[in-house]
């Protein structure tokens, strides 16, 4: 194979990009079996890991790179729109990077920043919650964008992130429920293993049940499986098919986005029920598409132009030493729709 790359390793061996630099790289996290198999590969292609010699034929690239995980939820589609808009009237060349369920977001940008030698990264979506250690072999400015933070509160850090308050928020959209009358509120969330906007959605809900006077019931909170990608229309409908099946007592649902939301309504109307008379049912951030749904879905809307601009003018301003990192903090919406209603 001629001129073979990294990439082209990756999928010989049927692994991530990630996977290829943590063997190249003698990182601890890697199956030996699976080292061994990238190793043998690399040296029957003849391949050389070695960047150094095209690094010195490549000048820094003016580019953007924007690493999005969870490329199945429609949230994203907007703010990227507004991404590579805001980018190109900069002058910059924009790059998508998809980052795959389980590969880890900074061995991607890693790889990615020896490939391409951007001048930013935008980490949009995914879990985040990686130690300061691993943070510090990104050497070039970054920002999370939308990306709860739950490590971090009560200082600023020492890197830049754009999101709403996803604790407050789905607290608000909780209390609303509970203001309505309904005690048996059922949550449909992400993997338990989550621990970014999925923990504190989740956090949120039991809070605002506990203020209520209500006991979370564990048999209400519905995680998806951790082998599924979460933010989708699917994964609302398996998992509310699966609620259904099991005969659970319930009045509400609260998914905590828009999609699983519209999945879970599907469902709901399959097993021969109405919304809102038999079940009521709420969404988070805002997607056109809760708002064209019939019934419209209740849900929680994100501002999510204003975030996406403010993301790109942060780490401009970092990249150009016109500011320090930021922690930026937007306000969300609750928008009322047609599949709620108030408990009689």
């Amino acid at each position: 194979m001629d001129s073979i790359n990294i990439k082209d390793i990756a999928r010989l061996c049927g692994v991530g990009v990630s996977t290829v630099s943590r063997a190249i790289n003698n990182h601890p996290d890697i199956n030996p079996e699976t080292k061994n198999m990238i190793m043998q590969v690399i040296k029957e292609n003849n391949y050389i890991p070695n960047n150094s010699a095209r690094n010195l034929k490549r000048t820094d690239s003016r580019a953007i790179a924007v690493l999005i995980k969870g490329i199945g939820n429609p949230f994203f589609s907007k703010m990227i729109r507004v991404f590579e808009e805001e980018i190109q009237k900069k002058k910059y060349s924009f790059i998508l990077q998809r980052v795959d369920e389980h590969e880890d977001e900074v061995d991607v940008a890693l790889e990615l920043i020896k490939e391409k030698k951007p001048r930013g990264i935008v980490f949009l979506g995914g879990y985040f919650s990686h130690s300061k250690e691993e943070l510090e072999q990104l050497t070039v400015p970054y920002v999370l964008s939308t990306i709860g933070m739950t490590d971090y509160s009560g200082e600023l850090p020492d890197f830049s992130c754009v999101s709403v308050d996803d604790y407050a928020e789905s607290y608000k959209m909780t209390d609303y429920l509970c203001k309505l009358g309904h005690e048996k509120i059922l949550i449909l969330t992400a993997a338990p293993d989550d621990e970014s906007i999925g923990r504190l959605r989740l956090e949120g809900y039991k809070k605002a049940l506990a203020d209520n006077g209500i006991p979370p019931s564990l048999s209400l909170i519905i995680y998806s499986e951790e082998c599924e990608e979460c933010y989708t229309m699917d994964n609302g409908y398996r998992m509310m098919d699966r609620v259904l099946k099991e005969k659970r007592d319930f009045t509400a649902v609260y998914a905590i986005s828009d999609s699983i939301a519209i999945g879970a309504c599907k469902a709901i109307l399959e097993h021969g029920k109405r919304i809102p008379e038999d079940y009521c049912v709420a969404g988070y951030d805002g997607l056109d598409i809760a708002r064209y749904y019939n019934p419209s879905i209740t849900t929680i809307r994100q501002p999510v132009e204003e975030m996406a601009k403010a993301t790109i003018k942060i780490l401009f301003d970092v990249i150009k030493n016109k500011a320090e990192h930021q922690k930026k903090v937007f306000k969300a919406e609750l928008v009322e729709g047609e599949s709620t209603r108030r408990v009689t």
